[in-house]
């Protein structure tokens, strides 16, 4: 690439100097003429003036010398009798066409090519009467000479011009197409997966503008990845406890076979589809654009959470209470309050102990529901960190899902641990 900008910015200057250089060319072949012409009309005109009393006396002239002056044209003088011998100066023997038009004396000056010279010659008036030619040459090698060094002055200039236009545009190509490289090598490091890649800024706008669109694009699949990776983690963790509430359900069908097994099936009917629903409430979740928010039905809510805790604690030998003490209407997704309650029951099953109970109450402007049990004193422990001594990953999501909800959730007494979803309550319109 850098090549090919170079070589057609080297051509098009060389094309434009080309065009430019012809018409100059010519121009300057035409001021060599005319000049050429000035100074032998000159040198005619001056030798006229000086020769004109001898031949109107019928003296034989003397060719004056010319003037230092006007010697550019260092042409040669002659004088010619009106039959055309030459009677002073540097000539021919008899004059040619150019002298005898001007014996005539029908023009003032006469110009032409005559043999390698260019000749003028003006006719010297003495009354009615031509009394004599002044011929004035000039070589044409001599003109050609002018002309030529001219013209290979003006080559070198474009050769000048098209070495200056091949070294800027050298710099100004290597200005225009590293950031296309590190753009390139960026592109590709992304890629590769290095979602941090990003791309330098040249100070070129649209260069930059393609940048900052491949920085925006690097941002959000890396934000997509993040999320996906973060909703593969979750999902397997919120999936894992109505697993387990199911196949304690069933292997505790299986240490009971004088039990009813009808009772064992639509319990584990019941576990499946509470499975299905949280499955489908991570998908909901694992999307950039959820669902609307919604008065949350809160009897409901505490029902499946009733069923939940029964299945998940009940084979355990342990007890879920549920205790309602005037609970005002939320307003949130009822699929992020289903998976954060799943998360705190199933940490209060994993790492608790006793009995579990869960308070759904007014805490003044917000819905407030209290998961509490008689396990151990966390002390100085912060429940919401991920390290394995902690209490999962699944703490970490549902603080995240209750903020997105517009809500908190904390840790509201360590002893006997107690967490505290807190919900805003519904507006009164």
């Amino acid at each position: 690439m850098r090549r090919r900008i170079t070589s057609l910015t080297v051509l098009a200057a060389l094309v434009a100097t080309l065009l430019f250089a012809l018409p100059l060319g010519i121009a300057v072949w035409q001021y060599y003429h005319d000049d050429a012409k000035g100074d032998l009309e000159r040198a005619a005109d001056a030798a006229a003036l000086a020769v004109s009393e001898d031949l109107t006396a019928g003296r034989r002239p003397t060719v004056p010398p010319l003037d230092e002056e006007n010697d550019e044209a260092e042409g040669e003088v002659a004088i010619y009798a009106p039959d055309g011998r030459l009677l002073a100066g540097h000539g021919p023997a008899v004059g040619g066409t150019v002298e005898r038009q001007a014996a005539k004396a029908t023009v003032d000056v006469v110009i032409g090519r005559e043999g390698d010279e260019i000749a003028l010659a003006v006719p010297v008036v003495s009354g009615p009467r031509v009394t004599g030619v002044v011929r004035a040459a000039l070589p044409l090698a001599q003109l050609r000479q002018r002309i030529v060094l001219t013209w290979l002055g003006m080559a070198g200039l474009v050769v000048v011009t098209t070495g200056a236009s091949w070294l800027l545009a050298r710099r100004f190509t290597t200005r225009l197409v590293r950031p296309l490289e590190e753009l390139a090598a960026a592109a590709e490091r992304l890629g590769d997966g290095d979602f941090t890649a990003r791309s330098p800024r040249a100070g070129i706008a649209e260069i930059d503008q393609v940048g900052e669109t491949l920085d925006a694009t690097a941002t959000r699949i890396g934000e997509t990845l993040e999320r996906e990776r973060a909703f593969s983690a979750e999902a397997s963790h919120q999936l894992r406890t109505p697993l387990t509430g199911l196949r304690l359900q069933l292997e505790a069908a299986l240490e009971t076979p004088a039990a009813d097994p009808y009772a064992a099936i639509r319990a584990g009917i019941a576990s499946a589809d509470r499975l299905e629903r949280t499955i489908e409430d991570l998908l909901a979740l694992g999307r950039e654009r959820r669902a609307p928010r919604a008065t949350l039905d809160l009897e409901a809510l505490l029902d499946e959470v009733r069923q939940a805790g029964d299945a998940l604690l009940g084979p355990r030998g342990r007890a879920l209470r549920i205790v309602r003490q005037d609970p005002p209407p939320a307003h949130a997704a009822a699929a992020a309050v289903r998976q954060v309650l799943g998360v705190l029951l199933d940490n209060a099953a994993t790492h608790g102990r006793g009995t579990v109970t869960v308070v759904a109450r007014d805490a003044g402007d917000a819905l407030a529901i209290d998961v509490a049990d008689e396990g151990p004193d966390l002390g100085e422990t912060d429940p919401f960190a991920t390290a394995p001594s902690g209490h999962g990953i699944g703490l970490p999501l549902a603080r995240s899902l209750a903020e997105a909800e517009g809500g908190r959730l904390r840790l509201s007494r360590p002893d006997p641990p107690t967490f505290t979803l807190l919900l805003p309550a519904d507006s009164p319109e």
